[in-house]
């Protein structure tokens, strides 16, 4: 008599290999777990960092790494779910008269039927993309550092760019003068020492996990705020009460100082919580 006990068995009853089942629970399973944390992050104090003068938003972080746990297409749609929780918070709870831009409702309301458009492409694209650029800037980042040059010339960027974003912050919370310039220098020089250590302790193994931190967040920055200036020059310069000719300074600020602040947050917590994890293993579905 012919007896089946083993994977086999449980393969021919279920019609699908018990891995690949397995896999697409997990998946499932993280799918739900990291759409859940976006959520809570988006509508709780949890999914910003007050920096004294500004409160970095860390809300693309789940959908970061989602995506380099998960794949692209499973970070598309964390991405859309990050989208969405911005949609529905600018329209129900809008914090500040620019709301509209991320709101398609209120966008129609403000301007007109064309901003529903607009609002639209605002708010999803470039959350969407947050859950596509890191995974696949992971990749790259991963197979050009196994060259020793490379690996030297990406470590230096990313210092670089830690050094002048400590650099900016500490000047902006002190008041402009030699002794704040000299401290953001000092503070600057110093987080670039401990990232360089670090870096080279961890034989580079951190690098990729930082560089798809700092994408994801310039993904998103680099994307909203010139759509900003292209959909909306006139209706966000009246929202701020400026002149529409100042929109283009105020934004450039906010991509300077905003931006490179939360590349730099995402960076450094997306390497850490990734690389504690024993490195990244995207879950075949």
């Amino acid at each position: 008599m012919y007896h089946t006990n083993n994977a086999d068995a449980v393969s021919t009853a279920y019609g699908e290999n018990p891995a690949k089942r397995m896999a697409r629970t997990t998946s499932m399973v993280l799918t739900a777990l990291f759409t859940a944390i976006i959520v809570l992050m988006a509508f709780t104090p949890l999914g910003y960092i007050p920096l004294g003068v500004i409160n970095a938003t860390i809300i693309h972080i789940p959908v970061i790494i989602g995506a380099l746990y998960l794949g692209p297409k499973k970070g598309a749609f964390l991405g859309f779910v990050f989208g969405l929780t911005s949609f529905i918070k600018n329209t129900l709870m809008p914090a500040t008269l620019s709301a509209f831009v991320f709101s398609p409702v209120l966008a129609a309301t403000a301007i007109g039927s064309s901003g529903i458009l607009k609002s639209t492409i605002i708010c999803f694209v470039p959350r969407i993309l947050v859950g596509i650029v890191p995974y696949f800037c992971y990749l790259l980042v991963r197979k050009a550092m196994e060259k020793k040059s490379l690996r030297i010339l990406f470590e230096f960027i990313i210092s670089a760019l830690v050094f002048f974003g400590v650099s900016a912050f500490v000047k902006k919370v002190a008041s402009q003068t030699m002794v704040s310039y000299l401290s953001g220098a000092a503070a600057g020089i110093f987080v670039f020492i401990i990232f360089s250590i670090v870096s080279v302790k961890g034989s580079g193994k951190a690098m990729p996990y930082a560089y798809a931190g700092l994408s994801g967040a310039l993904t998103n920055t680099l994307l909203v705020m010139p759509m900003i200036y292209i959909f909306y020059h006139n209706a966000y310069a009246r929202a701020l009460s400026i002149n529409p000719d100042a929109v283009l300074s105020v934004i450039g600020g906010v991509i300077a100082f905003n931006g490179v602040i939360e590349a730099v947050v995402a960076a450094v917590i997306v390497a850490l919580i990734a690389s504690s994890i024993n490195g990244v293993s995207r879950i075949r579905h």
